[in-house]
């Protein structure tokens, strides 16, 4: 889609999110991963937005075509 929308001028992006996003479902269901995974380990959703907003933004002569968003501790 990229090499077809591109020239256009449509930014297609492919996003990774490699985590569990914080929010009340994760803790109410799952406390004890919630709880083990700590702050740095989950992902907050304003963080998610700022990201898909930045790329949104990201200058035509410099584009992302692929972004993975894991929190800070995930282990590789």
């Amino acid at each position: 889609m990229a090499k077809e929308l591109g020239p256009r001028g449509v930014h297609v992006a492919h996003l990774i999110v490699d985590g569990i996003i914080d929010n009340p479902w994760v803790h109410e269901r799952m406390p004890e991963m919630a709880s083990a995974k700590g702050p740095e380990g989950l992902i907050a959703p304003a963080t998610v937005a700022d990201l898909y907003l930045w790329l949104h933004r990201q200058p035509r002569d410099a584009w992302t075509f692929e972004l993975d968003i894991r929190p800070f501790k995930e282990p590789w």
